[in-house]
C-alpha cells in the first residue's frame, strides 16, 4: 500500500509573502518533518500543489473576491518555501517520487487522475498539510475523498494553517465531519 503525502501550497506568497500569516510560518518545520518522514517510508510518495496564476489575476473571479495579487507564475511568491523545496529535493535526489502539480484555483481537479495513475487498482493512504487549511486544503481533501471514498485520508492540524485561527478550525470540523482523519488537534 502506498503512503501519499499532499503537500498543499507551501509557497512564498502564502507563507511570509502576501498572504503569508505567523501560523503559516509556524508550520513550516512540521512540513519539513513530514516530508523527510514520507522519504524515509519505502512505500512513501510526495505530493505538492502549486497555486499558480496569470499577470491578469485580478481580472479573474478569485482575483475580484480576494484582491490581492499572489502566486503568480515565476515570480519569487510562487516559489515553494525554501525549506519546504529542499526537503523535497533531497527526497527526489534519494529515489523517491515527489511530483510537483500546478493548479489555478483551490482545488486540483489533476490531483485525483495523478493518484489514480500512480496507484492503479492498489489501495493507498493519503495525508494533506498546508495552506490553507480553509480554503485549499479542505478542497484538496474533499476532492480526493470524492474520488477514494474507502481509503483512509488524514489532516494534520498541526502541519497546516488557515487564514484565521477560527476559520483554520472550522475547516478542520467540516473534513472531519466528512470521514476525513483530523490527527494534532
Amino acid at each position: 500500500m502506498k503512503h501519499i503525502l499532499i503537500v498543499v501550497d507551501m509557497q512564498k506568497d502564502f507563507v511570509d509573502g502576501a498572504l503569508g500569516t505567523p501560523e503559516a510560518v509556524a508550520i513550516v518545520d512540521e512540513v519539513v518533518e513530514k516530508i523527510h518522514a514520507y522519504a524515509a517510508d519505502p512505500d512513501g510518495v510526495i505530493l505538492a500543489t502549486l497555486d499558480t496564476h496569470a499577470p491578469d489575476y485580478m481580472e479573474t473571479a478569485e482575483g475580484k473576491h480576494l484582491p490581492v495579487p499572489h502566486c503568480i507564475k515565476d515570480t519569487a511568491g510562487w516559489q515553494l518555501d525554501s525549506r519546504v523545496m529542499a526537503a523535497l529535493t533531497a527526497a527526489a535526489v534519494a529515489g523517491k517520487t515527489v511530483k510537483i502539480l500546478e493548479k489555478p484555483t483551490f482545488g486540483s481537479v489533476a490531483l485525483p487522475e495523478h493518484i489514480r495513475d500512480m496507484t492503479v487498482d492498489d489501495y493507498a493512504q493519503m495525508e494533506l498539510c498546508g495552506v490553507c487549511t480553509d480554503i485549499c486544503v479542505v478542497s484538496n481533501a474533499l476532492l480526493v475523498k470524492a474520488h477514494f471514498p474507502e481509503w483512509p485520508i488524514m489532516v494534520d492540524a498541526a502541519a497546516c494553517a488557515g487564514v484565521t485561527p477560527a476559520t483554520h478550525d472550522a475547516a478542520l470540523t467540516t473534513m472531519q465531519m466528512c470521514q476525513i482523519e483530523v490527527m494534532g488537534r
